[in-house]
Protein backbone atom coordinates (compact mmCIF):
# COMPACT_ATOMS: atom_id res chain seq x y z
CA UNK A 1 0.00 0.00 0.00
CA UNK A 2 1.61 3.20 -1.55
CA UNK A 3 1.34 6.34 1.34
CA UNK A 4 -0.26 9.36 -0.49
CA UNK A 5 2.70 12.11 -1.60
CA UNK A 6 2.17 15.82 -0.86
CA UNK A 7 2.45 17.44 -4.50
CA UNK A 8 5.55 19.97 -3.40
CA UNK A 9 5.66 21.71 -6.91
CA UNK A 10 1.59 23.18 -5.47
CA UNK A 11 2.76 23.55 -2.10
CA UNK A 12 5.40 25.90 -3.12
CA UNK A 13 2.83 28.17 -4.71
CA UNK A 14 0.81 27.97 -1.94
CA UNK A 15 3.78 29.03 0.87
CA UNK A 16 4.94 31.94 -2.26
CA UNK A 17 0.91 33.00 -2.21
CA UNK A 18 1.09 32.99 1.91
CA UNK A 19 3.81 35.26 1.69
CA UNK A 20 2.97 37.66 -0.63
CA UNK A 21 -0.12 37.57 1.53
CA UNK A 22 1.86 38.60 4.37
CA UNK A 23 3.27 41.49 2.90
CA UNK A 24 -0.04 42.68 2.10
CA UNK A 25 -1.39 42.18 5.56
CA UNK A 26 1.61 44.42 6.46
CA UNK A 27 0.80 47.09 4.06
CA UNK A 28 -2.70 47.33 4.01
CA UNK A 29 -3.08 49.06 7.31
CA UNK A 30 0.02 50.78 7.41
CA UNK A 31 -1.53 52.70 4.37
CA UNK A 32 -4.84 53.22 6.15
CA UNK A 33 -3.15 54.77 9.39
CA UNK A 34 -0.95 57.03 6.74
CA UNK A 35 -4.22 58.19 4.74
CA UNK A 36 -6.34 58.50 7.67
CA UNK A 37 -3.64 60.15 10.20
CA UNK A 38 -2.99 62.63 7.28
CA UNK A 39 -6.71 64.13 6.42
CA UNK A 40 -5.05 67.47 5.34
CA UNK A 41 -3.36 65.96 2.61
CA UNK A 42 -5.09 66.01 -0.76
CA UNK A 43 -3.69 62.24 -1.27
CA UNK A 44 -5.92 60.65 2.31
CA UNK A 45 -8.90 59.95 0.51
CA UNK A 46 -6.53 57.82 -2.33
CA UNK A 47 -4.28 56.43 0.06
CA UNK A 48 -7.12 54.79 2.48
CA UNK A 49 -9.15 53.47 -0.39
CA UNK A 50 -5.77 51.71 -1.68
CA UNK A 51 -5.25 50.32 1.54
CA UNK A 52 -8.75 48.91 1.89
CA UNK A 53 -8.52 47.15 -1.40
CA UNK A 54 -5.14 45.78 0.00
CA UNK A 55 -6.93 44.91 2.40
CA UNK A 56 -9.49 42.98 0.96
CA UNK A 57 -7.44 41.24 -1.37
CA UNK A 58 -4.96 40.05 1.38
CA UNK A 59 -8.33 38.23 2.94
CA UNK A 60 -9.17 36.63 -0.51
CA UNK A 61 -5.36 36.04 -1.32
CA UNK A 62 -4.89 34.38 2.40
CA UNK A 63 -7.57 31.84 1.29
CA UNK A 64 -6.81 30.88 -2.15
CA UNK A 65 -2.93 30.45 -0.11
CA UNK A 66 -4.41 28.07 2.55
CA UNK A 67 -6.50 26.31 0.00
CA UNK A 68 -3.65 25.53 -2.19
CA UNK A 69 -1.71 24.09 0.44
CA UNK A 70 -4.17 22.08 1.63
CA UNK A 71 -5.01 20.78 -1.82
CA UNK A 72 -1.25 20.28 -1.97
CA UNK A 73 -1.31 17.43 0.95
CA UNK A 74 -4.69 16.09 0.86
CA UNK A 75 -5.34 16.02 -2.90
CA UNK A 76 -7.94 13.50 -3.93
Amino acid sequence: MTQPRTDKQLLYKGIKIMALTGLMMFLGPTLLYIGIANKSSDLSIITIIVGGLICLVAIVMAFYGLNTIMKSMFKK
